[in-house]
């Protein structure tokens, strides 16, 4: 599979989110899509210290096994975890590094994110906590998540010459939601970053398998009250059907043109896709081949225009 930069790091073009271990999956199972994923060519792994209510991190760090060495794994922190656990001031960026080290059975973790910005804490004082624990070596590379171009600015300004900083933003970026085209992806272009899209299957809508006055299939994830209001608008769904409806013309999936648009767009180094089978990491890890044209993109862009998203 296809490798790209984040920093000083190589990770495949389409990575894996582990956000459903622990929460939808259990152990056993996220130890299979991790297996599907490390024999598919996946190196990058994306979790966070809330995913799965902690459990997330164990699962993947146990499953990794004697293959973490050759993978990228990326978490994060900040967002909150319980009422003493959650945002950004340095002696909890401390605390949190050490719990998902702990969890992940790791002793460093390559790609270690704000996973939200905190406004009562200064970034400069976050950015200083994180460049300490880049240099005792615990971290490799540090990223931000949900962050604005005006917080990247900020972040960029804020940081001494010499100090560890920003190598990515990860933010949601898809078909049905385009807004990072205005101003973040332009950013990322101006300072270097690395831009990590996560949804970029809208949370399922784009792959296929929902329609307009028909509900979500049970135990799908767009099945589930919050993410049914999120995601399954009546407008949203009717530009995927017609989105599914132009890949097809195209001989391909709707699954396959939402991972290939995504990955080709200017900044973007690993799609993140979650799985909860191995036969669902296998389709994401394949479906990034194919390579648009100008004429596709054009079309595309008039099915699902930016403005829109």
């Amino acid at each position: 599979m296809e490798t790209r930069r984040i920093g000083s790091l190589e990770g495949s073009v389409v990575g894996l989110g582990c956000n459903n271990f622990g929460m939808r999956i259990d152990y056993a199972r996220s130890e299979a899509v991790v297996h599907a994923a490390l024999d598919a060519g996946i190196t990058m792994f994306d979790t966070a210290d809330i995913y799965g209510g902690t459990h997330s991190e164990e699962f993947l760090g146990r499953a990794l096994g004697a293959r973490r060495q050759n993978v990228v794994v990326a978490s994060k922190f900040g967002m909150r975890v319980d009422d003493a656990r959650r945002g950004a001031k340095p002696a909890y960026v401390r605390q949190a590094l050490e719990d998902s080290l702990r969890r992940l059975g790791m002793e460093c973790i390559d790609l270690y994110q704000l996973h939200e910005p905190d406004p009562t804490v200064p970034i400069a004082d976050t950015l200083g906590a994180l460049n300490d624990l880049v240099r005792a070596g615990k971290v490799r590379e540090i990223g931000c998540s949900n962050f604005s171009a005006a917080q990247l600015r900020e972040a960029e300004s804020a940081r001494p010459a010499d100090a560890a900083r920003f190598v990515s933003v990860q933010n949601e970026y898809s078909l049905v939601h385009r807004e990072p085209e205005a101003e973040v992806l332009p950013e990322c272009g101006r300072l270097g970053l690395a831009f990590i899209p996560f949804f970029p299957l809208g949370s399922g809508l784009l792959t296929g398998k929902y329609r307009r006055g028909v509900p979500a299939p049970e135990n799908s994830r767009l099945s589930q009250a919050w993410a049914a209001g999120r995601f399954l608008s009546d407008d949203r769904v009717a530009r995927a059907e017609a989105l599914g409806q132009f890949a097809t013309s195209r001989g391909h999936s709707l699954l396959e043109l939402a991972m290939s648009w995504t990955a080709q767009r200017p900044a973007v180094a690993s799609v993140i896709a979650g799985a909860t089978t191995p036969d669902q990491v296998r389709a994401n890890a394949q479906a990034a081949d194919w390579k648009l044209t100008a004429a596709d993109l054009a079309e595309i862009d008039r099915i699902a225009p930016a403005a829109a998203g």
